[in-house]
């Protein structure tokens, strides 16, 4: 995860380069950039990456799906599926156009289950939001497949697996557009941004706008400029825009350096006989940035996070207590505590899923030990990380 652990000449210089020119924001003042144009620029090279027709920036991944969903039309009266494992913008976002979240459970691969996708669909469903958690993927063939079957959209919430692909294709670029995250602890950082990638031009061209109040951004007078519909204020900026660029630019070297160190973290813990690991559909296509297994049982998934802490293995999460990635403490949204009135037939979605009981994830999470992966160990350290996990694990189980 080297968002927070990467800062050096690269980054400094395309900060510079805007600081020279005194142009912060990434619109206007052409005469006094000296040529720095560092957000189109980092759209320019995420699309070229990807492999799609558009990349559009905004101010952090959860403005990335916010732009996504009233893009695509998506309100009040509206369903989306989004997965019980999730960081909570996931649903936060659902919200803040007025539509419902309905919660499904999650599989093995630690993401949407496709059966309960199916299950959960009803006439109200627009789309479905599947996450790509913690580096790895969904079964996103088999997500799309239904949601094309069913006649909904498919949003990929690739926040936390940038890089990441399936059969060879970008996560994030199977359904009609993807969102990816660039806050500090993302594998590539702007310290705080997002980005949204489509084909769909005219979904392209609506997002383009609403992230900024609606401009239009036609002619070279933003002070002429139209607005055919209204929007918010998403815009990221220059100096965003300058760190990323510099990161992106070595996305493959990072992510070679994530796999590797991964992997010798897993060879280390495959020769436990109770240890299993989280599945991927595409071994090839994980990003790496955590590395996720199983223990048997609760109890002794909860010994193991006692052990990793007592000796001081840094970075490793029970996501099944965690506040903010798992349905269980979301007690915010289960207890509909929100700074403005929700609409009546909101309201009572969100109770009745307040009720349900989703023992299928609960049984997963619940036996689910996930540590992140840094660029920063040396050789040693992760040979000293790899014993210390394994004696971890070793003296619980």
């Amino acid at each position: 995860m080297p968002g927070f652990e990467v800062f050096g000449e690269a980054e400094r210089k395309e900060v510079n380069d805007v600081l020279e020119s005194g142009v912060l924001m990434r619109y206007g003042f052409d005469a006094m950039r000296n040529g720095h144009w560092k957000a189109r620029e980092l759209e320019q090279a995420i699309a070229e990456k990807f492999g799609v027709r558009h990349a559009q920036l905004v101010s952090s991944g959860t403005a990335a799906l916010t732009t996504t969903l009233a893009g695509c039309g998506i309100g009040a009266g509206d369903e989306v599926i989004v997965p019980t494992f999730t960081f909570v913008a996931t649903f936060e976002a659902v919200l803040s156009v007025g539509a419902t979240p309905v919660l499904a459970d999650i599989d093995d691969t630690l993401c949407l289950a496709p059966e309960a996708v199916e299950a959960a669909i009803t006439p109200h469903t627009r789309a479905v939001v599947p996450v790509h958690m913690c580096g790895g993927m969904a079964q996103i063939d088999r997500i799309k497949d239904i949601c094309d079957e069913r006649g909904v959209l498919l949003i990929e919430d690739a926040c936390q697996a940038i890089g990441g692909s399936f059969n060879g294709k970008a996560l994030g670029t199977f359904g009609r557009a993807g969102c990816y995250s660039f806050d500090p602890v993302k594998t590539i950082t702007c310290g705080e941004g997002g980005a949204m990638v489509t084909d769909d031009d005219e979904l392209a061209v609506k997002a383009d706008g609403f992230q900024d109040h609606g401009h239009d951004h036609v002619g070279n007078d933003r002070g002429a400029e139209s607005h055919p519909f209204m929007g918010l204020n998403f815009r990221i900026s220059e100096l965003n825009a300058a760190v990323g660029l510099a990161q992106f630019r070595r996305l493959d070297e990072f992510l070679a350096i994530q796999r590797a160190n991964k992997k010798v973290l897993k060879d280390a813990l495959a020769e436990i006989p109770e240890v299993s690991f989280r599945r991927l559909p595409d071994p090839d296509g994980d990003n790496a940035s955590f590395l996720c297994f199983f223990l048997p049982t609760e109890e002794l998934t909860r010994g193991v996070m006692e052990a990793l802490r007592e000796r001081s293995v840094d970075g490793s999460f029970y996501w099944y207590d965690n506040n903010w990635h798992y349905i269980r403490q979301w007690d915010h949204l289960k207890g509909l505590k929100s700074l403005y009135p929700l609409h009546d037939r909101l309201k009572a979605v969100l109770e009745r899923q307040a009720q349900r009981e989703y023992a299928t994830s609960d049984a997963i999470m619940s036996r689910t030990v996930c540590c992140l992966i840094k660029l920063s160990w040396s050789e040693s350290d992760l040979q000293e990380r790899a014993r210390s996990m394994v004696e971890a694990v070793r003296s619980v189980v």
